[in-house]
């Protein structure tokens, strides 16, 4: 990881100092962790920062993305958490990636710093971590590289980092602040925006549990209405049709994802699928999980129906995949898998 720190300190000299560096983070806990670190470490060495979530439906390689980011009068680039693809998301932008998923393409106009390849597999906070210690002291923010690799490894990834953590913040607290810092772009407002205000100042979990700054109520309110909308759907049960399992939910809330967890460990020999038709208008979101050695992104990619968007399905891990697909393209993928009219969506 020395030579990944030498790359992200020798790309940042190739921003432009006299202006901002813009931020681009994921809204779950790694990414949350991530753009936090990431702009506190610049800060404290001197650079000016903007930080940007992307929320429910946005892409960082979107067209409308692109059109927002030549608009920002900005030094340079980092996208944090949010994948990667063969182009940078502005051409002639200066631009350092991290990330661990699966990519899906690299970047030759940009500096890609990936976790994908290495055993375990460091989360997107972890790197951050790791390069911003080449600007920066940053041996107190290790606890949000900690948030991140719980939000996305749980706490048996096997890292010594996550280990001092847990030594000296506890791993209680960690714990505890994941499943608040994820709750407000789980709810139906999806405005991850109090969680990243809370990371950018709170001095370790403690704090961001204890209701000192305004946010921790907002986050504490997101969490249950989500605990709500997840009792709901917990009652709903699976549909199978040989490998696959599906459960059919309708809630504004980002319940997809846990519920295809829950269901993950008791169908073991089956891929779970997840599908929400409530969580954005006009689309049907879903999470696939396995409990078995099945790679997701493989199995998807066999599966992919006609109309689906490579930026927005079969992307992520290989046991933790999803996708969005518009309702023709939903109907088409559910009638491959086996089902019938029961699991199709109104175009």
């Amino acid at each position: 990881m020395a030579a990944r720190r030498k790359e992200f300190h020798d790309a940042l000299a190739a921003f432009n100092p006299a202006k901002p560096i813009l931020i681009l983070g994921h809204h779950d806990a790694d990414g949350l962790s991530s753009t936090a670190i990431l702009s506190r470490a610049l800060e404290r060495g001197g650079r000016n920062t903007k930080v940007r979530l992307l929320g429910r439906g946005e892409n960082v390689w979107s067209a409308e993305m692109a059109s927002e980011l030549r608009a920002q009068d900005i030094g340079g680039l980092i996208v944090a958490d949010l994948g990667t693809r063969a182009e940078p998301p502005l051409p002639g932008m200066a631009t350092v990636l991290l990330d661990h998923h699966v990519p899906a393409g690299v970047p030759q106009a940009a500096l890609l710093i990936s976790g994908h390849g290495l055993h375990p597999t460091p989360t997107t906070s972890l790197l951050a971590w790791w390069c911003t210690g080449a600007i920066a002291e940053v041996d107190d923010l290790l606890w949000l590289a900690a948030l991140g690799i719980i939000g996305d490894m749980e706490d048996a990834s096997g890292f010594p980092e996550l280990a001092a953590a847990r030594e000296r913040w506890g791993i209680t607290a960690l714990r505890k602040a994941v499943s608040l810092l994820n709750a407000p772009r789980r709810a139906s407002a999806g405005d991850a925006g109090p969680a990243l205000a809370l990371l950018l100042k709170a001095d370790g979990p403690k704090a961001v549990l204890s209701g000192e700054y305004p946010e921790t109520a907002l986050l504490q309110a997101a969490k249950a209405e989500v605990q709500e909308a997840l009792a709901e759907g917990r009652r709903v049960a699976p549909q199978i049709r040989g490998e696959v399992a599906l459960i059919p939910l309708h809630s504004a809330c980002q319940i997809h994802p846990l519920i295809a967890q829950q269901w993950k460990g008791r169908l073991k020999d089956k891929v779970v699928i997840a599908a929400n038709t409530g969580y954005r208008p006009g689309w049907v979101h879903f999470a696939a999980r396995s409990g078995q050695s099945t790679d997701l992104i493989d199995f998807l990619r066999h599966h992919r129906p006609e109309g689906a968007d490579p930026v927005s399905y079969g992307n992520g891990h290989a046991q933790a995949s999803g996708g969005a697909l518009l309702p023709a393209a939903w109907n088409r993928f559910v009638a491959k898998l086996g089902f019938g009219a029961e699991m199709q969506v109104p175009a």
